[in-house]
C-alpha cells in the first residue's frame, strides 16, 4: 500500500520555502531541463470565466530525473481584491513518477505559483539584463509586483525602484512596502513612459489585455520582462517591442505561441523571423544571450508546468530536510 499523502497548509509552506537564491536556482534548472528535452509538458488547460472576471489554469510537466511531478491548478479571481481576498489561488497534487501514487497536496493557495513566477523573473534577470542596474521599474501594483522586484534585487542589487499603477494610492502603496522590503529608494512614477526611460531593469506584472509599454519608449541597456501575458488576449508590451528589441526570449516557444507576447506580434504581422530562443538554451549556451551591455532584451514569460514540477520536488526536499 502506497503511504498516506502528505497534506501541507499555505502557512507551513511558507515556514519551509520563501523568496532565496535556492529558489530562484531551482527554477533556473527548471528551464534548462525544459531545454535540454528532458521535460514532457502538455498545453496548459485554461478555462474563461468572463461573468465572474476570472480565470482557472491547469499546469503539469514530468522532469526525467525527479521522482516526482506536479499537478496544479491556479485560480485567478480577479475582483476579490475589493472582497479583501488575494486575486490569486490554487493547489498543487504531488505524484509518484515511479508508481503514480499521490505524495502529497500542497493547500498552498497559490504560494508556491508565486515563489517560482517571481523566481523566473530573477532568472530572467540574472541572465538577460545588464550587469549593472540601478534603476529598477514595475508596472502594477500587486502582489506579484512585489515578488518581482525583490527576486530581481537578489541578482541585480539596484539602487532605486520605480513603480506605476493605474491606482495611484496603490501605487504609493507598493513602492512603500518596498522600499522597506528591499531597502531601496522607492518613487511612483504616474506615467509608464518616463519609468521606462529611466529603467535599465522593467518587470510588467498586470493582467492587461491592451498594450501598456510602446516600442518607441524603450532604450539602449533596457531590459524588460513581461510576466502577466498569460492568456489568450492578454498583452502589456506593443507587438513592435518585440521586433525593436535586440533579443527577444521566451520561457517555451510553444506557449508564447498560444498565450504570450509572441503570439499578438505573429497575430498582427510585425514578427516575420524565426522562432524566439528560450531561456533554458540562453542559460545551457545553445543560444545567445545579451552580448552588450546596450543591448534591449525582452523575456516572455507564461509560466510553465515544469517550474510547478521542480518546486514541487523542492518543497519536498526541504520538508526532508527539516
Amino acid at each position: 500500500m502506497p503511504a498516506e499523502p502528505l497534506l501541507l497548509s499555505e502557512d507551513r509552506l511558507r515556514a519551509l520555502v520563501a523568496l532565496h537564491l535556492d529558489v530562484v536556482d531551482v527554477i533556473e534548472q527548471a528551464f534548462v531541463a525544459l531545454a535540454e528535452g528532458r521535460v514532457i509538458m502538455p498545453p496548459i488547460m485554461s478555462m474563461e470565466l468572463p461573468m465572474l472576471n476570472a480565470e482557472v489554469d491547469a499546469k503539469t510537466a514530468f522532469i526525467a530525473g525527479l521522482d516526482v511531478f506536479a499537478l496544479k491548478v491556479s485560480t485567478g479571481f480577479f475582483d476579490n481584491p475589493a472582497r479583501g481576498m488575494p486575486s490569486l489561488g490554487g493547489m498543487v497534487n504531488v505524484l509518484s513518477a515511479l508508481d503514480g501514487s499521490v505524495r502529497a497536496v500542497f493547500l498552498d493557495n497559490g504560494y508556491l505559483t508565486d515563489l517560482r513566477t517571481a523566481a523566473a523573473g530573477a532568472v530572467a534577470a540574472r541572465h538577460l539584463a545588464p550587469e549593472v542596474v540601478t534603476t529598477a521599474g514595475v508596472i502594477g501594483t500587486g502582489l506579484q509586483a512585489r515578488l518581482q522586484m525583490r527576486a530581481a534585487h537578489l541578482v541585480r542589487p539596484f539602487e532605486r525602484v520605480l513603480v506605476w499603477g493605474r491606482d495611484l494610492e496603490k501605487a504609493a502603496s507598493c513602492a512603500a512596502d518596498l522600499a522597506q522590503d528591499i531597502g531601496v529608494e522607492a518613487e511612483v512614477c504616474s506615467d509608464p513612459r518616463l519609468l521606462v526611460k529611466r529603467s535599465q531593469l522593467v518587470v510588467t506584472t498586470t493582467p492587461s489585455f491592451t498594450p501598456l509599454v510602446q516600442a518607441d519608449w524603450l532604450h539602449p541597456e533596457l531590459h524588460i520582462t513581461a510576466m502577466g501575458s498569460d492568456a489568450p488576449d492578454k498583452g502589456e508590451l506593443h507587438p513592435r517591442c518585440l521586433t525593436r528589441a535586440d533579443l527577444y526570449i521566451a520561457d517555451s516557444a510553444a506557449q508564447v505561441r498560444l498565450r504570450g507576447e509572441w503570439r499578438a506580434a505573429l497575430e498582427s504581422g510585425d514578427w516575420t523571423g524565426d522562432d524566439p530562443a528560450e531561456l533554458g538554451q540562453v542559460i545551457g549556451g545553445q543560444a545567445k544571450g545579451r552580448t552588450d551591455p546596450r543591448q534591449i532584451t525582452i523575456a516572455d514569460l507564461t509560466g510553465t508546468g515544469a517550474q510547478d514540477t521542480a518546486m514541487a520536488a523542492h518543497v519536498l526536499e526541504r520538508l526532508a530536510d527539516a
